[in-house]
């Protein structure tokens, strides 16, 4: 089950939230979350939400049916926010910002895991997808913007 909230105000923005039991079954979720993008911008984000929200719901919550995750997101003229949060113990994000990766060209996916497993791809996914990407220090929040008027590059995935 999905719960929507009412627009509540913040910040003088507008806010929805929803919550959903944890779940690895997405596709209303992200339909919801992407209702208002521009559809060339779909595919791409679509991509990017879903590796948060597995990230969420797999890591965060265990896959745990008792335990939420929580999707707030917003539109501010040309930017589109989702803050995700769980309800699990956190993780060690690989850094406060996209922005320390770019500029210190270490923005590969072995830099987001600590071990041999396969693991990594969804962090750096979400890194290439979104302009501002930052977590909470409890690594139970993530917080993504998309500039998608007048960005200097068109989508990643068409």
């Amino acid at each position: 089950m999905i719960a929507i909230s009412s627009r509540p105000r913040l910040i003088s923005q507008n806010w929805v939230t929803i919550s959903f039991a944890s779940t690895l079954y997405l596709y209303p979720i992200l339909d919801l979350l992407l209702a208002d993008v521009p559809k060339h911008w779909h595919p791409e984000l679509r991509l990017g939400l879903q590796e948060a929200l597995v990230n969420s719901a797999k890591h965060g919550n265990n896959l745990d049916p008792s335990k939420k995750v929580f999707v707030r997101f917003s539109i501010v003229q040309d930017q589109y926010w989702w803050v995700i949060s769980d309800q699990g113990l956190g993780f060690k994000p690989p850094c406060k910002s996209n922005q320390i990766h770019r500029q210190s060209g270490t923005h590969t996916p072995e830099n987001y895991c600590d071990d041999e497993k396969e693991c990594g791809r969804g962090i750096y996914i979400i890194y290439q997808v979104f302009d501002y990407v930052e977590w909470n220090s409890k690594g139970t929040e993530l917080m993504l913007c998309k500039r998608v008027r007048n960005n200097s590059r068109l989508p990643l995935v068409i």
